[in-house]
């Protein structure tokens, strides 16, 4: 029973997050919890425990008289999110590389392939969509939990900057390093693992 309330909060969550990543939930919107019950698709509990993690995250706060109000994009914060994720990130690499069963490696390349085809098509969405897979499979098979319990908010925040100013040229290359880092984590080359994420991380500094 626990585990179900678990996954009923987790797909609140996860349509929350979503709808704020993509700004469907816009930097700076006041919303009501039955509004939020509305959008996730779930009773009161599941979306409580979701709200309780979007503040957590610092994606929603809870205003006094007033109501929830999801937050706004402060670019000053950007670099700082970078700083730690330039830090963490490559040794996550480094650790998936060499703990990733073979199932987490072909659900990779499934997101490999999401990718490519967001890209084909244009489809900013469809490529977060699988970039947050692509988290959530890196948090599956790193056996360090406290390195993804400190990324995990961070990714979030950092995706939906990067939405703020996608466009096609941008995806292309969020792609293209993207994939270079499932590749390298597929084939089990540590060092390459660890260069591409750095890769990756030195492009979402600068873009």
């Amino acid at each position: 029973m626990a585990s179900e309330a678990e996954s009923l909060s987790r797909q609140a969550y996860r349509r929350l997050e979503t709808l704020i990543v993509t700004m469907k939930l816009p930097p700076g919107a006041l919303v009501t919890e039955k509004q939020l019950i509305g959008l996730a698709g779930q009773g009161r509990t599941p979306v409580r425990e979701a709200i309780q993690k979007l503040e957590w995250q610092g994606l929603m706060r809870v205003r006094p008289r007033v109501g929830l109000q999801v937050t706004e994009i402060i670019e000053s914060d950007h670099e700082s999110i970078m700083q730690v994720r330039r830090q963490l990130e490559p040794v996550v690499a480094v650790l998936v590389t060499e703990h990733a069963n073979d199932q987490q490696r072909t659900t990779l390349l499934d997101c490999a392939k999401a990718m490519g085809a967001a890209a084909a098509t244009g489809d900013i969405p469809g490529f977060l969509d699988a970039d947050k897979r692509f988290d959530d499979i890196l948090e599956d098979a790193c056996p360090n939990r406290f390195l993804m319990s400190a990324l995990a908010p961070l990714q979030t925040h950092s995706r939906r900057r990067w939405f703020s100013t996608a466009s096609i040229e941008r995806l292309d290359q969020a792609v293209t390093q993207h994939v270079a880092v499932i590749r390298a984590i597929r084939t089990g080359d540590v060092d390459a693992a660890r260069r591409a994420m750095e890769t990756l991380l030195a492009y979402l500094t600068n873009s």
